[in-house]
């Protein structure tokens, strides 16, 4: 079993309780049963939780808008889930979705999963939304600055050039300084 999997089903079979529907959604191999599930009015969370994440990580696209939704709840265990079985899922739409929640300063509390999804998904999209969201970070009062640290190290794996002028600014952020300094040391000379 795949040990994402394993941590999503522990995780949600308190959540279902006794509904049957569980061991259902768990053990079924028909796509169509799963997918009905995440177009059903009146589904609970976990349940299009489990039918989204067992799309996703099959390649099936039907999962993508739930995955995307979950990439963005509040509870950083869902989004974490959601990241895996997207970056299995492989949809081209992936990144630009990840890059909008990750600057969407509305919701940047819920930033660092799609922050770290972007990363290492390599993207086009990916430098220049980091890039943003780090500047963003650089006020020494910013209580978001975990995501910040996200973002320089995201950068700094990345190693794209274009990072250096944000990387240098955030060596000056008491709390981003370590991961920009790592960061810097990992991109090209220039």
């Amino acid at each position: 079993m795949d040990p994402e999997f394993g941590s999503l089903t522990d995780r949600l079979k308190d959540e279902a309780g006794d509904d049957t529907a569980y061991e259902r959604l768990v053990a079924t191999a028909d796509h169509e049963e799963l997918a009905a599930v995440l177009t059903a009015p009146g589904r609970p969370l976990w349940a299009r939780e489990i039918a989204a994440y067992r799309l996703g990580v099959a390649g099936d696209r039907r999962a993508f808008e739930a995955l995307v939704l979950l990439l963005n709840h509040r509870d950083p265990e869902r989004c974490v889930s959601a990241a895996h079985a997207l970056r299995r899922l492989g949809d081209p739409r992936t990144p630009r979705a990840a890059a909008a929640l990750a600057t969407n300063e509305l919701r940047v509390a819920y930033a660092l999963v799609p922050v770290r999804l972007l990363a290492a998904l390599r993207a086009p999209e990916s430098v220049p939304a980091l890039v943003t969201v780090l500047e963003r970070r650089l006020d020494p009062g910013d209580p978001h600055w975990r995501v910040g640290v996200a973002c320089a190290e995201g950068l700094g794996a990345l190693g794209d050039p274009r990072a250096r002028p944000v990387l240098e600014e955030a060596r000056r952020h008491p709390r981003l300084a370590a991961a920009a300094t790592a960061a810097l040391s990992g991109l090209p000379a220039g």
